[in-house]
């Protein structure tokens, strides 16, 4: 194949490839995430995936987090428009276990140090933000703040 059809195919699987990450695309553009700025800050820290729905009147972030109390979580607002997610909370000890015990297998280890930082949009009213941890899911609801009225056109006649 002449270098032209190779470059073709190259760009082609380029092209095909970005149509196919296109929702993470548009998450990463609509919330941008502090972390490749934060690498020194995240050493050691867990990642967690996020879903964001964007509704009508609110962001909604979901996070699992398993093994994770709600009061080993914490929810803040930095720099006025930043929401950061973050824990350094420990994996609650299963039923039965004994403080002699030791693993055999550890495989459903949970996250036990996690930050995410997201940078909200600027209709979002970092002042109406709710959390909730429940069965180890957590939802971050940050409100909108109402759209700016649409101007109005009044038709003024000249005598």
């Amino acid at each position: 194949m002449s270098r032209v059809g190779d470059s073709l195919n190259v760009d082609l699987a380029a092209a095909v490839n970005n149509f196919f990450n296109l929702p993470e695309t548009m998450e990463k553009f609509m919330f941008p995430s502090s972390r490749a700025h934060d690498h020194h800050e995240t050493r050691g820290i867990s990642s967690i995936p996020v879903d964001i729905l964007d509704t009508t009147n609110e962001y909604v972030f979901f996070m699992d987090v398993p093994g994770l109390s709600k009061s080993g979580i914490q929810v803040t607002v930095e720099d006025e428009n930043t929401l950061v997610i973050r824990s350094n909370g420990k994996r609650k000890r299963q039923d039965g276990e004994d403080e002699g015990c030791k693993y055999l297998r550890l495989e459903r280890r949970g996250p036990q140090n996690l930050l995410r930082k997201f940078r909200l949009p600027e209709n979002a009213n970092v002042s109406a933000i709710t959390a909730k941890c429940e069965n180890g899911v957590l939802t971050v609801v940050v409100g909108k703040h109402p759209p700016p009225p649409k101007s109005k056109t009044v038709e003024v006649a000249i005598a």
